[in-house]
């Protein structure tokens, strides 16, 4: 599919950012059942795709608002890269204040998360982040020890070695900056997504911005934030720009491919070039005065929102509870100076993120287990092609789904986004869901509960109750991005790639035809991709 953007891969297959604002889970789910004997009732949510753990944090910021529940979150990516990078995402979010003070933590969350070049002391911590959890995946006791919201007792054991490699290769297993080449790997995307439209990248981008991201309702991201990031990669300079020059090598990937009949693995970046981190936490605000306008024009930019809104849910995050403790009740820990229950009394742990098996989407309902278990399903756009009356039979009767729509994909025309939302409607109809009805109306997302106990009517009562309003939240969608000579590098020989989610240039076709985004069955066959000798490694047995 080729656009006024470019050549349509402009979403990567990797997708490391959510492409729509956090949104609290409790205010999406089913309210808690009045007649429920339960001293701590739960709240299971099943999430595909949700990327970079922002509506988990935002859900446990919110908690305090809502009746004490403990929370079960369980986690499905398409590659163990984003499984390491929500890992250490949580680690960052979770640390001991004392350790690191709230600014500090919510100025590396946000080079972390969404720049592709750190500042030193950033790269540091990083790198001793990776080295720590490198040792703790191995050792299941000392991991649930040291970090007991965390469970990776679902993942297979090959999945936990490669995750192993991943944090080894972010503590600095190859040293330097030509480990990864971010910049260089950066620019050549760029290059190759907009094609004979490289030298003209500025008017590009601005068009992107105002014809599209503006008129999409994210009016708040300003010219020069955007054109910075599509330059560099860099979306939140909070230092001086000199200060930027390390590359983030937790936006890495490895991909399988094929040179002259040969396998090998390659590493580069394929994640997003055209939208940006700036939608997840930059174009809504809880204080409204963040969003006035002046002359028609905002007076805070994404990067500003985005700053005051991480800085806030840290903040409420500690102020519901101490989250690394995670194990006293949420009104003994507040206030206190170790979060630690009385004596005596019983430790019980507030949440837990459970990470699941790669390919678990359509076996999960054998598992007595997971059947019928779920209050609520999450669906990032880039993985509705999962939804399946399989993965509706784990859902509860009554319970909820939400499927991010493609609103802030700016490659994608008005008539795609339309056909997209109808084909999700499809889908959903087919996996056991019906809409909801009497909600405000999204273009962000699409809201269906689950046939059974509960009238559609009911439904809408728990949601426009007198509880905090749910607000919207999606992971985006992950399109393709075959790599180019100067985008990929050779995996080191101990390292097990991972298998990211393989989508061509089909999947732009499929949305022009109402269709979902590709499983991994409609890419191209290995021996059709091309990879430069310089990126060629064996490739590891697994």
């Amino acid at each position: 599919m080729t656009t006024p953007a470019g050549s349509g891969t402009g979403f990567g297959s990797v997708s490391w950012w959510g492409l729509s604002p956090a949104v609290d889970l409790q205010a999406e789910g089913p309210p808690v059942d009045p007649d429920s004997q339960a001293e701590n009732p739960e709240l299971n949510v099943l999430l595909l795709g949700s990327v970079d753990g922002r509506h988990l944090l935002r859900t446990l910021a919110r908690a305090a608002l809502w009746p004490r529940r403990r929370f079960h979150f369980y986690v499905l990516e398409n590659n163990l890269e984003a499984v390491a990078r929500h890992i250490l995402i949580f680690s960052l979010a979770l640390e001991d204040p004392e350790k690191m003070g709230l600014q500090e933590r919510s100025e590396t969350f946000l080079e972390v998360w969404g720049n592709a070049l750190l500042r030193p002391p950033v790269a540091a911590f990083v790198r001793a982040q990776a080295c720590r959890l490198a040792h703790l995946v191995p050792e299941p006791d000392r991991l649930a020890e040291q970090l007991p919201w965390l469970s990776l007792g679902a993942l297979k054991f090959r999945e936990r070695d490669a995750l192993e490699a991943v944090f080894r290769f972010w503590a600095g297993g190859e040293k330097g900056p030509e480990a990864f080449p971010m910049s260089r790997l950066w620019d050549s995307r760029l290059r190759q997504y907009l094609g004979s439209r490289y030298d003209a990248r500025h008017g590009v981008s601005d068009w992107d911005l105002h014809m599209k991201l503006h008129d999409r309702g994210a009016r708040v991201i300003h010219t020069r934030e955007f054109r910075r990031w599509r330059d560099t990669g860099v979306a939140f300079e909070l230092r001086d720009s000199s200060a930027y020059h390390v590359p983030n090598r937790t936006l890495a990937s490895g991909r399988l491919l094929s040179h002259r009949g040969e396998r090998v693995a390659a590493r580069g970046y394929w994640g997003d070039i055209a939208t940006g981190p700036f939608v997840a936490f930059g174009i809504e605000a809880d204080d409204e005065t963040l969003l006035r306008t002046s002359n028609g024009q905002p007076v805070k930019t994404a990067g500003e929102i985005t700053e005051h809104n991480v800085a806030e849910l840290f903040r409420e995050m500690a102020a519901w509870g101490h989250p690394r403790a995670a194990e006293g009740d949420p009104e003994q820990v507040q206030g206190g100076a170790e979060g630690s229950p009385e004596p005596g009394k019983p430790r019980t742990r507030p949440f837990t993120v459970h990470f699941l098996p790669l390919d678990s989407a359509h076996t999960l309902h054998h598992k007595s287990c997971y059947k019928g278990q779920f209050q609520l399903l999450y669906v990032a756009c880039g993985m509705v092609h999962l939804l399946s009356p399989e993965l509706g039979a784990c859902v509860a009767p009554g319970g909820r789904l939400i499927v991010e729509l493609a609103q802030f994909l700016v490659d994608l025309r008005q008539e795609q986004l339309q056909a997209f939302s109808s084909r999700v409607g499809e889908l959903a109809q087919a996996a056991g869901f019906a809409p909801q009805l009497g909600g405000k109306p999204s273009d962000t997302f699409a809201r269906f509960y689950k046939a059974g106990d509960s009238a559609p009517g009911h439904e809408d009562q728990a949601v426009e109750s007198g509880t905090p309003p749910p607000e919207v939240l999606a992971p985006p969608l992950e399109a393709t991005g075959w790599p180019s000579e100067n985008r990929t590098q050779p995996l080191e020989p101990g390292t097990p790639p991972s298998e990211p989610l393989k989508l061509t240039s089909e999947s732009q076709a499929s949305l022009l035809e109402a269709s979902v985004p590709p499983t991994g069955s409609q890419a191209p066959k290995s021996e059709n991709q091309s990879v430069p000798p310089e990126t060629k490694s064996p490739i590891p047995d697994l």
